[in-house]
């Protein structure tokens, strides 16, 4: 299935955790996602942007708003703005009073997993998507990336904000909540569930060829 992008560049008001300057990268794929932007970023002249924990987690909440349904991506569908502050911030701890302005989004969606940096590739292929990039207004960034029912499909979204560092997106008690499955960008800790998805679904099918097999050998 072709990657589907549904990218939206708009001043939208919204959330607010405190943020790292710099992302560290981790066993984890929203921040090799973010790792890539960065560097693809400060190459082209542009600076670097604060990933934020909070806006990451949001990333992951607003995927998981299109339960599963890779098809909604890119047909004018997306969350209520509503949910943002009523749905997505409680249920990552972020405070609604720090949300902050979404300068820009960038969500695809397709059937097989991919590691970052071609899902990084795939996001940027067209020009509207590079306008998004190199925007000089904003300043944190956070990503999301999840596999639905034990597979495929697989979401990534970047969120943008051109919120103000450690005021911004802040989590209640200064860490955004972790939610599985998924991942999210800026948490600094391991997580490797979207691929650990992946593999999970290809153990099943493995383990349905193997009983098929076994059956046809056995005369089951």
């Amino acid at each position: 299935m072709a990657m589907v992008l549904w990218l939206l560049f708009s001043p939208f008001l919204f959330l607010s955790v405190s943020a790292n300057t710099q992302t560290k990268v981790t066993d984890n794929p929203a921040d090799e996602l973010v790792a890539a932007l960065n560097a693809n970023r400060t190459a082209h002249k542009s600076s670097a942007l604060t990933d934020n924990p909070g806006l990451a987690c949001i990333a992951l909440q607003y995927i998981k708003a299109y339960q599963g349904d890779c098809k909604a991506v890119g047909e004018a569908k997306k969350p209520a703005d509503s949910e943002f502050a009523e749905t997505f911030a409680p249920d990552c701890g972020v405070e609604a009073s720090t949300l902050s302005p979404i300068t820009g989004r960038l969500l695809g969606c397709q059937s097989k997993y991919v590691k970052p940096s071609e899902a990084f590739s795939m996001l940027m292929k067209n020009e509207k998507s590079l306008e998004i990039l190199y925007n000089k207004n904003h300043t944190e960034v956070g990503a999301g990336v999840t596999g639905s029912d034990g597979g495929g499909p697989y979401f990534w979204c970047v969120l943008f904000s051109n919120g103000k560092h450690n005021s911004s997106f802040v989590a209640q008690g200064g860490v955004a909540k972790i939610s599985r499955p998924g991942c999210f960008s800026g948490a600094n800790d391991e997580c490797s569930s979207a691929n650990d998805l992946s593999r999970l679904h290809q153990m099943w099918l493995y383990a349905i060829t193997a009983f098929v097999a076994a059956g046809y050998a056995f005369g089951i």
